[in-house]
Protein backbone atom coordinates (compact mmCIF):
# COMPACT_ATOMS: atom_id res chain seq x y z
CA UNK A 1 0.00 0.00 0.00
CA UNK A 2 2.66 2.53 0.95
CA UNK A 3 4.06 1.52 -2.44
CA UNK A 4 1.14 3.02 -3.99
CA UNK A 5 1.78 6.17 -2.11
CA UNK A 6 4.96 6.56 -3.51
CA UNK A 7 4.05 5.86 -7.12
CA UNK A 8 1.69 8.66 -7.13
CA UNK A 9 3.78 11.04 -5.51
CA UNK A 10 6.19 10.44 -7.95
CA UNK A 11 3.69 11.20 -10.45
CA UNK A 12 3.09 14.53 -8.66
CA UNK A 13 6.42 15.20 -8.95
CA UNK A 14 7.25 14.27 -12.68
CA UNK A 15 4.23 16.18 -13.70
CA UNK A 16 5.22 19.32 -12.05
CA UNK A 17 8.38 19.14 -14.21
CA UNK A 18 7.06 19.13 -17.06
CA UNK A 19 4.65 22.14 -15.86
CA UNK A 20 7.73 23.76 -15.62
CA UNK A 21 8.80 22.85 -19.19
CA UNK A 22 5.82 24.05 -20.75
CA UNK A 23 5.99 27.56 -18.65
CA UNK A 24 9.20 27.76 -19.68
CA UNK A 25 8.11 27.47 -22.98
CA UNK A 26 5.56 29.71 -23.01
CA UNK A 27 7.24 32.19 -21.31
CA UNK A 28 9.92 31.94 -24.37
CA UNK A 29 7.06 32.27 -27.00
CA UNK A 30 9.35 35.79 -27.84
CA UNK A 31 12.86 35.03 -27.76
CA UNK A 32 14.59 35.48 -30.93
CA UNK A 33 16.00 31.72 -32.14
CA UNK A 34 14.34 29.77 -29.05
CA UNK A 35 14.22 26.50 -29.23
CA UNK A 36 11.52 24.57 -27.58
CA UNK A 37 12.51 21.58 -25.11
CA UNK A 38 10.20 18.41 -24.75
CA UNK A 39 9.41 16.67 -21.68
CA UNK A 40 10.06 13.14 -21.84
CA UNK A 41 8.52 10.24 -19.27
CA UNK A 42 10.43 6.90 -18.14
CA UNK A 43 8.61 4.40 -15.72
CA UNK A 44 10.78 2.80 -12.90
CA UNK A 45 11.82 -0.53 -12.60
CA UNK A 46 9.06 -2.78 -11.34
CA UNK A 47 8.67 -5.45 -9.04
CA UNK A 48 8.20 -8.88 -9.47
CA UNK A 49 6.01 -10.99 -7.03
CA UNK A 50 4.36 -14.59 -7.64
CA UNK A 51 7.60 -16.00 -8.85
CA UNK A 52 7.11 -12.97 -11.78
CA UNK A 53 3.66 -14.04 -12.47
CA UNK A 54 2.67 -10.32 -11.38
CA UNK A 55 4.57 -7.13 -11.79
CA UNK A 56 4.14 -3.79 -9.85
CA UNK A 57 5.92 -0.49 -10.96
CA UNK A 58 7.53 1.94 -8.84
CA UNK A 59 6.21 4.83 -10.83
CA UNK A 60 7.70 7.14 -12.93
CA UNK A 61 11.45 9.05 -13.02
CA UNK A 62 11.89 12.82 -13.55
CA UNK A 63 11.02 13.22 -16.88
CA UNK A 64 14.06 13.88 -19.69
CA UNK A 65 14.05 17.08 -21.40
CA UNK A 66 15.01 17.28 -25.32
CA UNK A 67 15.27 20.39 -27.36
CA UNK A 68 13.36 20.60 -30.76
CA UNK A 69 15.86 22.62 -33.26
CA UNK A 70 13.01 22.76 -36.36
CA UNK A 71 12.82 25.77 -37.95
CA UNK A 72 11.55 28.75 -36.67
CA UNK A 73 9.89 31.78 -38.78
CA UNK A 74 12.13 33.64 -40.51
CA UNK A 75 10.63 37.45 -40.16
CA UNK A 76 12.45 40.92 -41.42
CA UNK A 77 13.49 43.06 -38.84
CA UNK A 78 14.90 46.64 -38.77
CA UNK A 79 18.36 45.77 -37.41
CA UNK A 80 20.93 46.42 -40.27
CA UNK A 81 23.32 43.66 -38.72
CA UNK A 82 20.55 41.15 -37.70
CA UNK A 83 21.05 37.81 -39.32
CA UNK A 84 18.73 34.45 -39.27
CA UNK A 85 19.31 31.23 -40.32
CA UNK A 86 17.41 28.95 -42.76
CA UNK A 87 17.86 25.16 -42.11
CA UNK A 88 20.95 23.72 -39.74
CA UNK A 89 23.70 25.47 -38.00
CA UNK A 90 24.66 27.84 -35.68
CA UNK A 91 26.82 31.27 -35.00
CA UNK A 92 29.68 30.81 -33.67
CA UNK A 93 30.31 33.08 -30.47
CA UNK A 94 32.98 34.10 -27.53
CA UNK A 95 31.47 34.38 -24.14
CA UNK A 96 35.13 35.71 -22.39
CA UNK A 97 37.44 33.07 -24.00
CA UNK A 98 34.78 30.21 -23.90
CA UNK A 99 33.14 29.34 -27.73
CA UNK A 100 29.22 29.07 -27.37
CA UNK A 101 26.66 29.15 -30.07
CA UNK A 102 23.70 30.80 -31.09
CA UNK A 103 21.00 30.30 -33.25
CA UNK A 104 19.79 34.23 -32.27
CA UNK A 105 21.05 36.71 -34.68
CA UNK A 106 20.42 39.79 -33.07
CA UNK A 107 23.82 41.59 -33.44
CA UNK A 108 25.06 45.21 -33.17
CA UNK A 109 28.45 46.94 -32.32
CA UNK A 110 29.96 48.25 -29.42
CA UNK A 111 32.35 51.69 -29.40
CA UNK A 112 35.39 49.92 -30.46
CA UNK A 113 33.94 48.24 -33.24
CA UNK A 114 33.20 44.68 -32.24
CA UNK A 115 30.06 42.66 -33.31
CA UNK A 116 28.13 42.01 -30.77
CA UNK A 117 25.44 39.50 -29.51
CA UNK A 118 23.28 41.91 -27.33
CA UNK A 119 24.45 40.05 -23.83
CA UNK A 120 27.91 40.88 -24.56
CA UNK A 121 29.26 38.01 -26.52
CA UNK A 122 31.46 38.64 -29.54
CA UNK A 123 30.91 37.17 -32.54
CA UNK A 124 33.22 34.82 -34.46
CA UNK A 125 34.03 34.48 -38.26
CA UNK A 126 36.92 35.99 -40.63
CA UNK A 127 37.49 39.40 -41.70
CA UNK A 128 38.47 40.42 -45.24
CA UNK A 129 41.38 41.43 -46.74
CA UNK A 130 40.97 44.67 -49.97
CA UNK A 131 37.48 43.15 -49.61
CA UNK A 132 38.10 39.15 -49.87
CA UNK A 133 37.49 37.15 -47.59
CA UNK A 134 39.25 33.40 -46.55
CA UNK A 135 37.47 31.05 -44.86
CA UNK A 136 39.51 28.13 -44.87
CA UNK A 137 41.31 29.96 -42.03
CA UNK A 138 41.01 30.04 -38.22
CA UNK A 139 38.24 32.48 -36.92
CA UNK A 140 38.48 34.96 -34.39
CA UNK A 141 36.55 38.48 -33.45
CA UNK A 142 34.70 40.19 -35.94
CA UNK A 143 35.62 44.15 -35.39
CA UNK A 144 33.81 46.55 -37.93
CA UNK A 145 35.43 49.44 -38.97
CA UNK A 146 34.03 52.26 -37.42
CA UNK A 147 34.05 55.96 -38.69
CA UNK A 148 37.03 54.56 -41.08
CA UNK A 149 38.09 56.66 -44.51
CA UNK A 150 38.10 54.75 -47.58
CA UNK A 151 41.43 55.10 -49.11
CA UNK A 152 40.96 56.72 -52.93
CA UNK A 153 41.47 54.44 -55.73
CA UNK A 154 42.85 55.53 -59.21
CA UNK A 155 41.45 54.75 -62.36
CA UNK A 156 43.17 51.67 -63.80
CA UNK A 157 40.46 50.59 -66.23
CA UNK A 158 37.31 51.98 -68.01
CA UNK A 159 34.60 50.73 -70.65
CA UNK A 160 32.42 52.81 -72.84
CA UNK A 161 29.44 51.15 -74.88
CA UNK A 162 28.33 53.74 -77.82
CA UNK A 163 26.77 53.37 -81.07
CA UNK A 164 28.31 55.66 -83.71
CA UNK A 165 25.85 56.80 -86.46
CA UNK A 166 26.47 55.01 -89.59
CA UNK A 167 24.58 58.10 -91.53
CA UNK A 168 26.97 60.72 -90.35
CA UNK A 169 28.92 62.93 -92.74
CA UNK A 170 32.50 62.77 -93.04
CA UNK A 171 34.39 65.74 -91.39
CA UNK A 172 33.66 67.93 -88.89
CA UNK A 173 29.81 67.37 -88.97
CA UNK A 174 29.91 64.40 -87.73
CA UNK A 175 31.27 65.01 -84.58
CA UNK A 176 30.70 63.92 -81.28
CA UNK A 177 32.46 63.41 -77.57
CA UNK A 178 32.21 61.01 -74.62
CA UNK A 179 33.47 62.96 -70.84
CA UNK A 180 34.44 59.69 -68.57
CA UNK A 181 35.31 60.82 -65.03
CA UNK A 182 38.58 59.27 -64.07
CA UNK A 183 40.47 59.39 -60.38
CA UNK A 184 44.29 60.12 -59.37
CA UNK A 185 46.20 58.48 -56.46
CA UNK A 186 45.07 61.08 -54.18
CA UNK A 187 41.28 60.72 -54.94
CA UNK A 188 40.61 63.70 -57.17
CA UNK A 189 38.57 63.47 -60.56
CA UNK A 190 39.74 64.20 -63.81
CA UNK A 191 37.59 64.45 -67.11
CA UNK A 192 39.06 62.58 -69.87
CA UNK A 193 36.67 63.05 -72.99
CA UNK A 194 37.09 60.97 -75.68
CA UNK A 195 36.61 63.07 -79.00
CA UNK A 196 35.21 60.96 -82.07
CA UNK A 197 35.03 61.73 -85.85
CA UNK A 198 34.36 60.29 -88.88
CA UNK A 199 37.51 60.16 -91.54
CA UNK A 200 36.39 58.08 -94.17
CA UNK A 201 33.30 55.40 -94.53
CA UNK A 202 33.18 53.14 -91.39
CA UNK A 203 36.07 54.53 -90.09
CA UNK A 204 36.29 57.07 -87.28
CA UNK A 205 39.28 58.86 -85.15
CA UNK A 206 38.95 59.11 -81.30
CA UNK A 207 41.42 61.33 -79.72
CA UNK A 208 41.27 61.59 -75.80
CA UNK A 209 41.77 65.21 -74.12
CA UNK A 210 42.11 66.20 -70.34
CA UNK A 211 41.61 70.07 -68.83
CA UNK A 212 44.93 71.46 -69.46
CA UNK A 213 45.22 72.50 -66.34
CA UNK A 214 44.80 68.87 -64.38
CA UNK A 215 48.36 67.91 -65.70
CA UNK A 216 51.67 69.41 -65.53
CA UNK A 217 52.46 69.31 -69.30
CA UNK A 218 49.23 71.40 -70.41
CA UNK A 219 48.28 74.53 -70.26
CA UNK A 220 45.10 75.80 -68.17
CA UNK A 221 42.03 77.03 -70.01
CA UNK A 222 43.46 74.22 -73.22
CA UNK A 223 42.56 70.73 -73.72
CA UNK A 224 45.42 68.90 -73.51
CA UNK A 225 45.60 65.83 -75.79
CA UNK A 226 45.96 62.58 -74.32
CA UNK A 227 48.62 60.85 -76.95
CA UNK A 228 47.59 60.12 -80.93
CA UNK A 229 44.47 59.64 -82.10
CA UNK A 230 43.05 55.81 -82.04
CA UNK A 231 41.18 54.26 -85.29
CA UNK A 232 38.16 53.02 -84.65
CA UNK A 233 37.48 50.44 -87.79
CA UNK A 234 33.32 48.93 -87.89
CA UNK A 235 32.63 46.34 -90.25
CA UNK A 236 30.07 46.98 -93.37
CA UNK A 237 27.93 45.16 -91.31
CA UNK A 238 28.26 47.56 -88.13
CA UNK A 239 30.64 45.32 -85.98
CA UNK A 240 33.87 46.82 -84.36
CA UNK A 241 37.08 45.30 -86.26
CA UNK A 242 39.80 47.58 -85.30
CA UNK A 243 41.23 47.67 -82.73
CA UNK A 244 40.86 43.68 -82.52
CA UNK A 245 39.95 42.10 -79.30
CA UNK A 246 42.71 41.74 -76.58
CA UNK A 247 44.06 44.30 -77.79
CA UNK A 248 43.13 47.47 -74.92
CA UNK A 249 43.50 51.16 -75.83
CA UNK A 250 45.90 52.50 -73.29
CA UNK A 251 45.47 56.78 -72.67
CA UNK A 252 48.64 58.07 -70.97
CA UNK A 253 47.64 60.76 -69.42
CA UNK A 254 50.62 61.75 -67.22
CA UNK A 255 51.82 63.46 -64.45
CA UNK A 256 48.63 65.41 -62.62
CA UNK A 257 49.10 68.72 -61.38
CA UNK A 258 47.75 68.14 -57.79
CA UNK A 259 50.99 65.77 -57.24
CA UNK A 260 49.24 62.16 -57.68
CA UNK A 261 51.38 59.90 -59.31
CA UNK A 262 51.14 59.83 -63.31
CA UNK A 263 48.09 58.38 -64.41
CA UNK A 264 47.22 55.88 -67.39
CA UNK A 265 44.09 54.24 -68.57
CA UNK A 266 43.41 51.31 -70.24
CA UNK A 267 39.83 51.21 -72.65
CA UNK A 268 38.67 47.76 -73.62
CA UNK A 269 36.02 48.13 -76.42
CA UNK A 270 35.49 44.25 -76.28
CA UNK A 271 33.51 42.63 -73.77
CA UNK A 272 34.65 39.62 -71.81
CA UNK A 273 32.61 37.18 -74.22
CA UNK A 274 34.28 38.78 -76.80
CA UNK A 275 31.59 41.26 -78.89
CA UNK A 276 32.24 44.46 -78.91
CA UNK A 277 31.10 47.38 -77.21
CA UNK A 278 31.36 49.68 -79.69
CA UNK A 279 28.79 49.26 -82.50
CA UNK A 280 28.50 51.52 -86.21
CA UNK A 281 24.48 51.45 -86.89
CA UNK A 282 21.73 53.98 -88.50
CA UNK A 283 20.86 55.88 -84.92
CA UNK A 284 22.36 59.23 -83.65
CA UNK A 285 25.86 59.03 -81.87
CA UNK A 286 25.63 58.46 -78.43
CA UNK A 287 27.04 56.78 -75.33
CA UNK A 288 24.62 54.17 -73.04
CA UNK A 289 27.10 52.69 -70.71
CA UNK A 290 30.32 54.07 -68.87
CA UNK A 291 32.10 52.30 -66.22
CA UNK A 292 35.66 53.02 -64.39
CA UNK A 293 37.45 50.91 -61.32
CA UNK A 294 38.44 54.32 -59.68
CA UNK A 295 36.66 55.63 -57.05
CA UNK A 296 37.33 58.97 -54.28
CA UNK A 297 38.29 58.47 -50.96
CA UNK A 298 35.03 58.26 -48.40
CA UNK A 299 33.48 58.00 -45.46
CA UNK A 300 32.24 55.12 -43.85
CA UNK A 301 28.43 55.30 -44.09
CA UNK A 302 27.06 52.09 -42.65
CA UNK A 303 27.58 48.60 -42.17
CA UNK A 304 25.12 45.93 -42.77
CA UNK A 305 24.42 42.57 -42.89
CA UNK A 306 24.12 40.58 -46.49
CA UNK A 307 22.56 37.60 -47.49
CA UNK A 308 25.31 34.75 -46.98
CA UNK A 309 26.66 36.08 -43.71
CA UNK A 310 28.70 38.96 -45.35
CA UNK A 311 29.54 42.09 -43.91
CA UNK A 312 29.04 44.81 -45.71
CA UNK A 313 30.27 48.76 -45.82
CA UNK A 314 29.07 51.62 -47.70
CA UNK A 315 30.79 54.77 -48.32
CA UNK A 316 29.87 58.05 -49.29
CA UNK A 317 31.32 57.13 -52.71
CA UNK A 318 28.49 55.24 -53.09
CA UNK A 319 30.59 52.28 -53.28
CA UNK A 320 30.19 48.57 -50.57
CA UNK A 321 33.16 46.51 -49.83
CA UNK A 322 33.01 43.45 -48.26
CA UNK A 323 34.92 43.77 -44.65
CA UNK A 324 33.82 40.71 -42.85
CA UNK A 325 31.82 37.10 -42.63
CA UNK A 326 30.12 35.67 -40.23
CA UNK A 327 31.06 31.97 -39.08
CA UNK A 328 28.85 28.67 -39.03
CA UNK A 329 28.61 25.71 -36.96
CA UNK A 330 27.21 22.43 -38.18
CA UNK A 331 26.31 20.14 -34.93
CA UNK A 332 25.24 16.70 -35.79
CA UNK A 333 23.30 16.06 -32.67
CA UNK A 334 22.07 19.71 -31.43
CA UNK A 335 20.24 17.91 -29.12
CA UNK A 336 22.83 17.11 -26.53
CA UNK A 337 23.81 21.26 -26.19
CA UNK A 338 23.75 22.65 -23.13
CA UNK A 339 21.55 25.66 -22.60
CA UNK A 340 23.56 28.60 -21.06
CA UNK A 341 21.30 31.30 -21.08
CA UNK A 342 21.56 34.04 -23.07
CA UNK A 343 20.08 32.40 -26.63
CA UNK A 344 23.27 30.81 -26.10
CA UNK A 345 24.37 26.67 -25.79
CA UNK A 346 27.30 24.81 -24.98
CA UNK A 347 28.72 21.56 -26.18
CA UNK A 348 28.49 18.27 -23.46
CA UNK A 349 29.96 15.00 -23.12
CA UNK A 350 27.98 13.76 -25.40
CA UNK A 351 27.72 16.14 -28.29
CA UNK A 352 30.01 15.76 -31.57
CA UNK A 353 32.72 17.54 -32.55
CA UNK A 354 31.07 21.31 -34.42
CA UNK A 355 32.31 21.88 -37.80
CA UNK A 356 32.99 25.36 -38.12
CA UNK A 357 32.90 27.51 -41.99
CA UNK A 358 31.21 29.42 -44.13
CA UNK A 359 26.94 29.14 -44.30
CA UNK A 360 25.62 27.05 -47.27
CA UNK A 361 28.52 24.81 -47.37
CA UNK A 362 29.23 21.41 -45.86
CA UNK A 363 25.60 20.52 -45.05
CA UNK A 364 25.30 24.24 -42.74
CA UNK A 365 22.21 26.52 -43.67
CA UNK A 366 22.29 29.51 -44.79
CA UNK A 367 22.34 33.38 -43.71
CA UNK A 368 19.44 35.85 -44.35
CA UNK A 369 20.04 39.36 -43.89
CA UNK A 370 18.22 41.70 -42.41
CA UNK A 371 16.02 38.94 -40.55
CA UNK A 372 15.35 37.42 -37.19
CA UNK A 373 14.31 33.58 -36.53
CA UNK A 374 11.62 33.55 -34.13
CA UNK A 375 11.08 31.16 -31.26
CA UNK A 376 9.51 27.83 -32.73
CA UNK A 377 7.41 27.36 -29.78
CA UNK A 378 3.77 26.66 -30.89
CA UNK A 379 1.00 27.98 -28.70
CA UNK A 380 -1.89 25.98 -29.47
CA UNK A 381 0.42 22.48 -28.57
CA UNK A 382 1.79 23.97 -25.01
CA UNK A 383 -1.61 24.98 -24.00
CA UNK A 384 -2.90 21.61 -25.11
CA UNK A 385 0.09 19.70 -23.28
CA UNK A 386 -0.68 21.91 -20.33
CA UNK A 387 -4.21 20.73 -19.79
CA UNK A 388 -3.19 17.10 -20.29
CA UNK A 389 -0.70 17.73 -17.84
CA UNK A 390 -3.01 19.52 -15.25
CA UNK A 391 -5.70 16.60 -15.65
CA UNK A 392 -2.61 13.87 -14.87
CA UNK A 393 -1.47 15.80 -11.28
CA UNK A 394 -5.52 15.85 -10.24
CA UNK A 395 -6.02 12.05 -11.10
CA UNK A 396 -2.27 11.10 -9.67
CA UNK A 397 -3.80 13.70 -6.31
CA UNK A 398 -6.65 11.24 -6.48
CA UNK A 399 -4.78 8.09 -6.03
CA UNK A 400 -2.91 9.34 -2.56
CA UNK A 401 -6.17 10.20 -1.64
CA UNK A 402 -7.84 7.18 -2.43
CA UNK A 403 -5.03 5.18 -0.85
CA UNK A 404 -4.78 7.18 2.02
CA UNK A 405 -8.37 6.31 2.71
CA UNK A 406 -7.72 2.76 2.31
CA UNK A 407 -4.49 3.02 5.08
CA UNK A 408 -7.05 4.33 7.60
CA UNK A 409 -9.94 1.92 7.01
CA UNK A 410 -7.24 -0.74 7.47
CA UNK A 411 -6.22 0.96 10.54
CA UNK A 412 -9.79 0.48 11.77
CA UNK A 413 -9.76 -2.94 11.09
CA UNK A 414 -6.90 -3.50 13.68
CA UNK A 415 -8.70 -1.40 16.28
Amino acid sequence: MFAAFSTALSALDANVVAVSVVGNNLANMNTTGYKESVAYFQDLVSESMNGGQTQVGFGVSSPLTIMQFTQGAISSSSGPLDAAIQGNGFFVVNNNGATQYTRAGSFQVDLSGNLMTPSGQQVEGWMASGGVVNTGGAIGNITVPVGSLQAPQATRNMTLSANFDASAATGPASDWSAPVTVYDSLGNAHVLTLNFQQTAANTWSCQATVPGADVTAGVAGTPYDVGSPVQLVFSSSGVLTTPAAGSPITFAIGQPSDGAAPMSVNWNPWNADGTPTLTQFDQSSATSAISQDGAAAAQLTAVSMGSGGQLLASYTNGQQSVVGQLAMANIQNPQTLVSVGNNNYEVSADTGAPAIGAPGTGGRGTVVGGALESSNVDMATELTNLIVLQSAYQANSKVVTTVDTMAQAATQLIT
